[in-house]
């Protein structure tokens, strides 16, 4: 009788493994079709509005975007500048940056930059936002350092058009 049970058991246990990983072939094979429909991208997406709602549809354009793609296809910059530091900019520093209305770098944005940022997406801060409006970007902005910053945020728009990135402004 233990020798029926332990065989049954052994065979309800692999039924269960080969349908588990059965359930995942559909899954690998639209990845594979998504990588050969769309290939390897470079993209830039825009953000120079400081509406939280709007930013955080944006970044989660971008991870629906990846989820399509692959990582691994993508090369994707975010270009802030103007209000569009908003995203970044951390809610106890609002008070001493007076030329921003809203300071949105809250948990909810802040997990969705760090998820994006380990699928290898690059957040680009303006220079001359950070100058023109006082921002610290050591203390004001979430996670932001030196090698984020370009001199200018619509410079570096144009500069990454040119080298083949498709813009978006979502």
């Amino acid at each position: 009788m233990k020798t029926i049970t332990h065989l049954l058991s052994s065979v309800m246990f692999g039924l269960v493994v080969f349908f588990g990983l059965a359930s995942l072939v559909p899954n690998f094979a639209i990845a594979s079709d998504n990588a050969d429909r769309y290939g390897h991208q470079k993209v830039v997406y825009h953000i120079n509005y400081d509406d939280a709602k709007k930013q955080f549809g944006a970044l989660r354009n971008i991870q629906n975007h990846i989820n399509a793609v692959g990582a691994e296809n993508m090369d994707i910059h975010v270009v802030l500048h103007g209000d569009g530091l908003s995203l970044l900019l951390k809610p106890e520093s609002l008070k001493k940056v007076p030329k921003f209305k809203s300071a949105n770098a809250v948990d909810k944005i802040t997990q969705r930059v760090d998820r994006l940022k380990l699928q290898g997406v690059h957040f680009n801060v303006c220079a001359n936002t950070l100058k023109g409006r006082n921002v610290n970007l050591e203390e004001d902005l979430y996670d932001a350092a030196k090698d984020d910053v370009v001199p200018s945020g619509v410079a570096e728009l144009a500069h990454l058009q040119g080298q083949g990135f498709t813009y978006i402004r979502p």
